[in-house]
C-alpha cells in the first residue's frame, strides 16, 4: 500500500485491529492465559459498532487494548491511523486525551467533584480556556443545568451516568468508549440514556464502539461483532 493510501485509509478509518493476539500470565505464574486470539476487524469512521460476548469473552480486554491502556502480545492496534504499538505510554496517553470519550458501568466519577467540575476535569487537562462554558453546555445538553453543584453523592445513578456522557461528549471525541453504560442502571433508566446516548452521538458523528451483553441494546448499533472464548465469530 502507498503513502497516499495509507493516508486515505486513515481518513476513513477510526479503528484498524490486525491479528490482535493478548495474554496475560496465570495464577500461578507458570504459564500464560490466552485472552484474545487473532482478533482483526475494522471501523469506519461515523460507524456505530456493538461488541457483544459473555463474561469472561474478553470483551474488557479488548476495549483495553482499543483505549491504549495495555498494548497485544502480538499483531497491531491502529486507532485514527495511529500504531498504538509505536507508541510509549505518554504518546498512548496524549492521543488517549486527543480522540477518545469514555462511558463507564460505574460512571468514574471524582466524589470531591462537583458535576460541573467533573465535566470540566478532561476539558482543563487538554488546556481549554473555555472548560467551565463548555462543560456547563454539556450538562445542559443531558438536563442537568441545575444540578451543576452538586456531588456524585448527591446525584442518583442516572444523573450521575448523564454526567459521564456530557464528560464523554464535551472533549469533542472521534471515538467513543461505552462500556456497558447501563449495567449499574434499572431497566427504564438505563433505556433513557441510551437514547441519549445514541441521540448525542448522532448530534456529534462520533464512531461509537459499544460494548454490551444486552443483544436488544446491541442491535441498536450498525453492527454487531461477536466474541466467544477470545475470538471474533465470522
Amino acid at each position: 500500500m502507498t503513502e497516499s493510501s495509507n493516508a486515505d485509509a486513515a481518513v476513513i478509518t477510526a479503528i484498524e485491529l490486525s491479528k490482535v493476539v493478548a495474554r496475560q500470565p496465570s495464577a500461578a505464574g507458570e504459564a500464560t492465559l490466552g485472552i484474545l486470539h487473532q482478533v482483526s476487524f475494522s471501523v469506519m469512521r461515523g460507524e456505530a459498532v456493538a461488541i457483544v460476548g459473555a463474561s469472561g469473552s474478553g470483551k474488557s480486554t479488548l476495549l483495553g487494548l482499543l483505549a491504549g491502556l495495555d498494548t497485544p502480545s502480538s499483531g497491531r492496534v491502529i486507532l485514527a491511523g495511529q500504531d498504538l504499538g509505536a507508541l510509549d505510554e505518554d504518546a498512548r496517553a496524549a492521543l488517549r486525551g486527543r480522540l477518545l470519550g469514555f462511558v463507564f458501568q460505574s460512571f468514574q466519577l471524582l466524589a470531591s467533584m462537583n458535576a460541573l467540575e467533573n465535566v470540566m476535569l478532561p476539558l482543563e487537562l487538554a488546556g481549554r480556556r473555555d472548560a467551565k462554558s463548555v462543560a456547563r453546555a454539556a450538562l445542559q445538553r443531558v438536563g442537568l443545568g441545575e444540578r451543576l453543584d452538586h456531588y456524585p453523592k448527591h446525584l442518583s445513578g442516572g444523573e450521575q451516568q448523564r454526567v459521564a456522557l456530557a464528560r464523554a461528549f464535551a472533549v469533542s471525541p472521534q471515538l467513543l468508549l461505552a462500556d456497558e453504560p447501563t449495567g449499574n442502571l434499572d431497566a427504564e433508566t438505563g433505556a433513557q440514556i441510551i437514547e441519549l446516548m445514541f441521540e448525542m452521538n448522532a448530534e456529534s458523528g462520533t464512531t461509537l464502539l459499544l460494548v454490551t451483553h444486552d443483544e436488544v441494546l446491541a442491535r441498536r448499533c450498525g453492527r454487531m461483532l461477536r466474541l466467544t472464548s477470545g475470538r471474533l465469530e465470522l
